[in-house]
């Protein structure tokens, strides 16, 4: 069975950091681009930064750029967010999701393309 993980939430003072990770089983992380995603209350949910399969593809959207590192660890099975500088418009549920990739495909930030995904994790940024 496919199936994603997400730790690493909780709360933090703007300005602080916190590192997620995504944790999959049931099939190899090799194959798969993972993307982040994170949906705010009252909000759509959006994209925040995926990886290829290769670690050199990666993308991410302007409103983390420069604050955010997403990064993939194959023989753990894991991808991680860093996320610095973190705002209060950052305060959101954190969902990471896979896609089976083409081993040279840029991924993209397109959340029907992802399949499964995570059950969330509270990323929520207050003094």
């Amino acid at each position: 069975q496919l199936q994603l993980v997400e730790s690493g939430g909780g709360l933090v003072q703007p300005g602080g950091s916190l590192r997620l990770s995504c944790a999959v089983s049931g099939f190899t992380l090799d194959y798969y681009a993972i993307g982040w995603f994170r949906q705010a209350p009252g909000k759509e949910r959006e994209g925040v930064s995926c990886i290829g399969r290769s670690a050199d593809s990666t993308n991410y959207a302007d409103s983390v750029k420069g604050r955010f590192t997403i990064s993939r660890d194959n023989a753990k099975n894991t991808v991680y967010l860093q996320m610095n500088s973190l705002k209060p418009e950052d305060t959101a549920v954190y969902y990471c999701a896979a896609r089976f990739s083409g081993r040279f495909q840029q991924c993209l930030l397109i959340d029907y393309e992802y399949k499964p995904w995570g059950q969330g994790t509270q990323v929520t940024v207050s003094s």
